[in-house]
């Protein structure tokens, strides 16, 4: 009897725990939904740099409690204490980032969310992984549990990456959206269509641009197709397709080397080209419709061919061009290579454009009427 009363006493000390934790979970999630909200710029911004001297405490506190929740087990009480001192740690944690994002722009403001979230998710997964061996007595808690505490160490780690100007996260955006577009091109290049040009060959991004995939996009190069499955029609679109991806490709890295010349123009000082953020914003925006755009061109370019659909991708692309010439040159530098970039990009959609045309015109005359 008195065995199963001390087993009882034990499952009742874990639930108190339980719903300690709970609580203190609640008012983490209530913290993070008010970073959520638009800060007014007028307020002083935080340095990023104190964000991270605070990520670096609540890292240090994951250590302690790793070691606490896995090593033999004290009295509840013990545990409350650790539970509260890692959240008020935490929380403070939280209302630095959201003192960071006084005046930063949609793109940074996601980026510091996104990081802030894995710091909170991680730190989560750490205490109610730790609660919960604990009220299984579970055996191999010490080895688990540091394997948990492991991922709040890297979501601190990672702080020190997140983008410190809206300039620079906006030229991150805009580098991933080249990763996505090359990969698209990849894709396109595998098209059994025979030899695409010399135009169309996968141009270098000088370290601009990374060669990894982007898990985002459709697998559509999974298709298992035959030289047969495309007329000779459909493969003289597929090959202006493929130069229309080149091209956007090259778009997106001028820009690129546009906003680093900015940045470069200002000595990439704190605070420089803040002024110029909402163009920039408007810029990436336009990029990623181009983005948009040129993966639906991929999608519609396999047999049977949406004439349809592609014209209606050309049709946008061209606003998106005419959209970044405005918001280029309202941010000034040295716009040449982008501007030129952009004229090569029209005049390739100029031809896809014309031959869809011509293909409409085909289709028609080949049309008889039943009697």
């Amino acid at each position: 009897m008195s065995k199963k009363g001390g087993r009882a006493k034990k499952a009742a000390g874990g639930g108190e725990l339980s719903r300690f934790l709970d609580s203190h979970l609640q008012t983490i999630n209530d913290t993070f939904q008010m970073m959520a909200e638009a800060v007014p710029g007028s307020l002083e911004r935080t340095e990023w740099s104190e964000v991270v001297k605070l990520g670096d405490q609540v890292s240090r506190q994951a250590t302690v409690a790793g070691m606490l929740w896995s090593g033999d087990l004290p009295n509840v009480e013990t545990l409350k204490e650790n539970i509260v001192a890692y959240f008020n740690i935490l929380q403070g944690f939280l209302l630095v980032c959201h003192g960071s994002m006084f005046g930063v722009g949609p793109t940074l403001h996601k980026s510091i969310c996104g990081s802030a979230k894995n710091v909170v998710d991680s730190s989560f997964s750490l205490f109610k992984h730790a609660v919960s061996a604990y009220e299984s007595r579970s055996p191999d808690r010490n080895t688990t549990i540091p394997q948990v505490t492991g991922t709040v160490w890297e979501a601190c780690a990672a702080l020190k990456k997140v983008p410190t100007s809206n300039c620079t996260a906006i030229g991150r955006a805009m580098t991933q959206i080249g990763v996505c577009l090359k990969d698209v091109l990849r894709e396109m290049k595998e098209l059994p269509i025979g030899d695409s040009g010399d135009n169309t060959a996968e141009i270098s991004s000088n370290g601009a641009v990374d060669t990894t995939s982007c898990s985002d996009r459709d697998e559509i190069s999974d298709l298992d197709m035959d030289d047969d499955d495309f007329t000779e029609e459909e493969v003289a679109v597929a090959k202006l397709v493929v130069a229309v991806v080149s091209d956007s490709l090259v778009v997106v890295k001028e820009a690129i080397r546009f906003i680093t010349g900015l940045l470069k123009s200002t000595g990439n000082k704190n605070g420089a080209n803040e002024d110029k953020v909402e163009p920039m914003e408007k810029l990436l925006n336009h990029c990623k419709e181009i983005a948009d755009q040129v993966n639906d061109l991929g999608a519609s370019v396999y047999p049977p061919q949406d004439t349809s659909e592609m014209k209606l991708a050309v049709k946008r692309l061209y606003d998106s061009i005419n959209g970044m010439r405005k918001e280029i040159g309202h941010l000034g530098g040295s716009p040449a290579n982008a501007f030129a970039a952009l004229e090569g990009f029209e005049k390739c959609l100029g031809s896809l454009e014309a031959k869809l045309g011509d293909d409409v015109v085909d289709e028609m005359e080949n049309l008889t009427i039943s009697q």
